[in-house]
């Protein structure tokens, strides 16, 4: 939840179009409530599936499909007598999916757009840019296509299929947020160093748990009846012939992901942050780190957490700004005052747009 609402481009996008942080923040508010509500409302559907087709063989029912499409076999065969009602449920369905990856899409091409094309290529027009962003989401729909397909092969249920692809790159996400935010003497160098760790560490486990099919999904029992013993018999099974090795590495399951690699992330860079040289307290970006150690290791001397660099760095610039203006008003603020020559001015305004520079000049 933490790499899908803090770190995620989709999520992101859509806090910055709101008008204030707070409206942002209450989003997220409202937005949790209603997640559970699905969810709860989704395992139910579940238990009603299994109490009512506990013990029977679907598989012919189903032909070929996936297991995925139980849900709409369950809709069909529950609301058959009720015109018009499964074709609206599964075109709600639809139109669901659709609103997101379509959201997914455009977040897609303006990160591309932005942050790869227009920076080297930056007298691109509009009209270009917009056909170039057009084409980039519709590549974006076509790797979707074979990406879904993909999943197909992999016989697991959809819904694993994405956690596991999204633990494996938005874990690595959230270590690279968290370690630039809580961990002051983390530097660039270390955060690039432990991104590739993490999205190496990650694609090598979840692609080698879809190779050796250790934490796929198992089939429910064909009968409702539990037999007690043998359930206990099949566990202590288990328990005498665990995976060993790479085995036991891969066995990991798909809910872990996103942690494991995001401490994964957060270890590979403060080494290598340590090693190349840690990034000083000064050194820092005034307002964008949060002092977790300093309120965590609060019972510490002030000397200490300063030496260890849990003090956030924006107090620092808050001095700074204060003894600036002191000594200001001590100098009557002539030191301070500069007229800037007319080739300089000329430099500027032909740099930058005119209604820019008068926004600014009035603030």
């Amino acid at each position: 939840m933490l790499s899908l609402y803090g770190v995620n481009q989709a999520q992101v996008q859509r806090y910055l179009s709101a008008r204030t942080e707070k409206e942002a923040v209450r989003s997220c508010y409202m937005a949790f409530p209603s997640l559970q509500l699905a969810l709860a409302l989704s395992c139910m559907m579940g238990l009603v599936m299994f109490a009512c087709y506990c013990g029977e063989d679907y598989s012919e029912k189903l032909g070929r499909s996936s297991r995925d499409a139980m849900v709409i076999y369950f809709v069909m065969d529950m609301l058959q007598g009720l015109p018009g009602l499964p074709g609206l449920f599964v075109a709600c369905l639809f139109s669901a999916a659709l609103s997101t990856i379509s959201s997914a899409f455009n977040s897609l091409a303006t990160v591309t757009m932005e942050d790869l094309i227009k920076p080297y290529f930056p007298s691109m027009s509009e009209g270009r840019a917009t056909k170039v962003s057009k084409a980039l989401a519709m590549s974006y729909g076509l790797l979707c296509l074979a990406m879904a397909y993909v999943t197909h092969l992999m016989g697991d249920s959809v819904l694993q299929v994405a956690l596991k692809i999204f633990g494996m790159v938005g874990g690595p996400i959230l270590g690279l947020f968290c370690l630039g935010m809580f961990f002051p003497w983390a530097n660039s160098i270390g955060a690039i160093a432990g991104l590739v760790a993490g999205l190496a560490v990650a694609f090598w486990v979840g692609i080698g748990s879809i190779i050796t099919r250790i934490s796929g999904t198992k089939l429910l029992p064909p009968s409702c009846h539990i037999n007690t013993t043998a359930v206990i018999q099949t566990a202590l099974s288990n328990v005498t012939s665990r995976p060993t090795g790479l085995q036991r590495f891969y066995s990991l399951s798909y809910m872990w992901y996103s942690a494991f690699n995001c401490s994964t992330v957060i270890l590979i860079g403060l080494i290598i942050s340590f090693l190349t040289g840690p990034m000083k307290e000064e050194e820092a970006t005034p307002g964008t780190i949060y002092p977790l150690l300093g309120k965590l290791l609060c019972f510490l001397p002030e000397h200490l957490k300063k030496k260890l660099c849990c003090v956030t760095p924006l107090r620092q610039s808050i001095a700074d700004q204060q003894r600036l203006h002191s000594h200001k008003e001590s100098n009557g603020g002539a030191s301070f005052q500069h007229t800037p020559s007319q080739e300089q001015t000329e430099c500027f305004l032909s740099e930058v747009d005119s209604r820019v520079v008068e926004r600014e000049t009035s603030v």
